[in-house]
């Protein structure tokens, strides 16, 4: 009895812990929103600027998931499979994004892109704008879910090792074909693990967009945004709907990642 108390203790205190600080503000948010049936909701997230604040997000993912993709794949390759000076520093800059606060980050874009920035001018007499636009919200959008891909495919390029990659090599395999047919199923996994976290993090990205987006209505404001903006006019209705919305995303997120860690699971072990 006294081993099972020992055990239940620690087990208590977390899920107390967990309660407090996740479960009870979001049952509270979820509370607040429907208190008053689901009419006001609807009104309240069929708003023009709504619709347009999360299609603005939706775009935003549709563009900045694939180049971080991309992008991590190829640096994860580098990383682990490559043999030069400096691959430990290179390692540690792409965890960079981890170790800025994306208001810095913000701040740093609007520094380099913006009017008075390192390349405004230049940026200004082609008729390129970037800051307070979709151009350097993408920006802002990729440097802060940059790592994801990159950090959950290195691992599994870790365990899978070379051999099978270089017995394609000998049997006359050209590097694609080899990443193609060899590498790219055997981190398929870890690669779409990543993309789900990049997903969630774009979602998600509030500080650094912020600061390059200007916050306007009905054109650079995406849905985190416009629940800020919702809370600070008021209206209270409005805040919460488009926050349950963000909520259900992360929901889905949240179920897609232990679905995918499920399959991994099976598949290693087969």
């Amino acid at each position: 009895m006294a081993v099972s108390v020992r055990r239940l203790g620690p087990r208590a205190v977390g899920l107390t812990y967990l309660l407090a600080l996740l479960g009870a503000p979001v049952a509270m948010i979820f509370y607040r929103t429907f208190e008053h049936g689901l009419a006001p909701v609807w009104n309240a997230v069929t708003q023009p600027n709504a619709i347009h604040a999360f299609w603005l997000s939706v775009e935003l993912v549709a563009i900045v998931v694939p180049l971080n993709t991309v992008f991590g794949i190829g640096i994860a390759l580098l990383i682990e499979r490559g043999r030069f000076r400096g691959r430990a520093l290179l390692g540690l800059l792409l965890d960079l994004p981890f170790a800025i606060s994306p208001v810095v980050v913000g701040l740093a874009l609007v520094l380099v892109y913006g009017r008075t920035g390192w390349f405004g001018n230049w940026l200004t007499a082609h008729g390129i704008q970037v800051i307070f636009s979709i151009p350097g919200m993408v920006l802002a959008t990729a440097f802060v879910s940059l790592p994801f891909v990159a950090r959950e495919t290195v691992p599994v390029l870790h365990e899978l090792g070379t051999d099978a990659e270089q017995a394609a090599a000998t049997l006359g395999a050209s590097a694609w074909q080899t990443f193609r047919r060899v590498t790219l199923p055997a981190i398929r996994w870890g690669v779409v693990y990543g993309v789900v976290l990049t997903t969630a993090r774009a979602l998600g990205e509030f500080g650094a967009v912020s600061i390059v987006s200007g916050r306007l209505e009905g054109q650079t404001q995406t849905l985190p945004l416009y629940v800020q903006d919702r809370f600070e006019n008021f209206d209270t209705t409005g805040a919460y709907a488009a926050a349950v919305v963000l909520a259900l995303l992360a929901f889905a997120t949240l179920l897609t990642m232990n679905l995918l860690a499920r399959r991994t699971r099976r598949d290693t072990a087969v």
